[in-house]
């Protein structure tokens, strides 16, 4: 009998090795050596890295950093960061593609992604969208209550706990108004 152990995808059963099955994508592994080359000089300048994002965008690859700091991001920090990450990037040369880097504040709409993100967030108003609709719905918008690596449970305008698979959000965001 073959020893490979038996994984589980949306499509049922599968043999596999536990390497392929987890071997990176090319995307993550962009994403995760930019950060961290990022992350120190981050650290130098006293910002932090909400996210870091390699994706395709009408025929272009977008190399996209989001930088914060107490206060608020300034287009100087931006430049700066940006000047510094390019020639990081430019001497590590892992990246294979051509592609368009960027070096942004992540703006009012801020996503939920890390767990720090969502720490911080605890008693705001957030959005969430789901990938699939839940009450025949796919937008919800409540106070952060409470988090873990699987759940998120919000309070909505009723007063309502709703309580979200983390797996099944395609979005969660700070809520805000114009």
């Amino acid at each position: 009998m073959d020893a490979s152990p038996l994984f589980v995808n949306a499509g049922g059963f599968f043999k596999d090795s536990c390497a392929e099955v987890m071997k990176m994508s090319r995307k993550e592994e962009y994403e995760q050596q930019t950060e961290a080359l990022l992350l120190p000089v981050l650290k130098k300048y006293g910002f932090e890295c909400v996210d870091v994002e390699y994706v395709k965008e009408g025929g272009n690859w977008y190399l996209r950093a989001y930088i914060d700091k107490p206060g608020g991001i300034t287009l100087d920090d931006c430049e700066m960061t940006s000047r510094r990450l390019s020639d990081l990037l430019d001497e590590a040369g892992f990246m294979e593609d051509s592609y368009i880097l960027e070096v942004s504040s992540p703006g009012l709409g801020r996503p939920l992604r890390k767990e720090k993100d969502f720490q911080r967030s605890i008693g705001e108003e957030i959005e969430i969208h789901t990938y699939k609709p839940v009450g025949r719905q796919k937008d919800f918008r409540g106070i952060l209550k409470s988090y873990d690596v699987k759940t998120v449970i919000i309070t909505d305008e009723n007063g309502d706990d709703i309580c979200f698979e983390r797996r099944g959000i395609a979005l969660a965001r700070l809520a805000f108004d114009f």
